[in-house]
């Protein structure tokens, strides 16, 4: 893992892009990390523009503020056509396919497409899309301590949903890895 992680995590309001960023935050702080967590969001909040600066480091953080990711993750289409260009060369793009009609232009970063929209529907975890996505970013990232990050994410007035959101976490982290016979 490089000695930096800058995460910027773009969709819209009530997606729950900021509660993924603080799920990232705390898989780094079991590690030992240096953290950051900023986020930043239009005055409408639900359904205006929502983005997370995470900050995951070796080293104690400088700037809050990532204006060059090298994990991108973009839950709908204003947000990949508006950070993509941003992105360090080599940065790992996740984009929830369902909600994301266009493949990356850029050829110089890795592109994941999941389907986090369609699966969180799929199976019975509406509105968990950004969980799956999550987890595809904590085994991509190997910071892959789950339970521990998401028992610390979870508030406790909201403890019945830790279930749920460990089921969408273990979708994400484990989507691609199916045999394909």
């Amino acid at each position: 893992m490089a000695n930096a992680l800058n995460i910027l995590i773009s969709g819209f309001g009530g997606q729950g892009v900021l509660f993924a960023g603080k799920f990232l935050v705390y898989l780094g702080l079991v590690k030992g990390r240096q953290v950051s967590w900023l986020p930043s969001y239009g005055p409408e909040m639900r359904g205006g523009t929502a983005s997370v600066s995470v900050i995951i480091s070796d080293e104690p953080v400088g700037s809050p503020i990532v204006s060059k990711p090298n994990l991108l993750i973009a839950m709908n289409l204003p947000s990949i056509d508006r950070y993509e260009d941003a992105c360090v060369p080599g940065a790992t793009v996740i984009c929830d396919s369902s909600l994301i009609p266009r493949k990356l232009n850029r050829t110089d970063v890795r592109a994941l497409y999941i389907p986090a929209s369609t699966l969180a529907e799929e199976n019975g975890l509406k509105g968990l899309a950004n969980m799956i996505i999550a987890g595809l970013a904590a085994r991509e990232t190997e910071l892959e301590d789950l339970d521990y990050a998401l028992k610390k994410t979870v508030p406790e007035k909201k403890a019945h949903l830790f279930g749920a959101n460990k089921t969408a976490l273990e979708l994400g982290f484990n989507y691609g890895r199916q045999s394909h016979d």
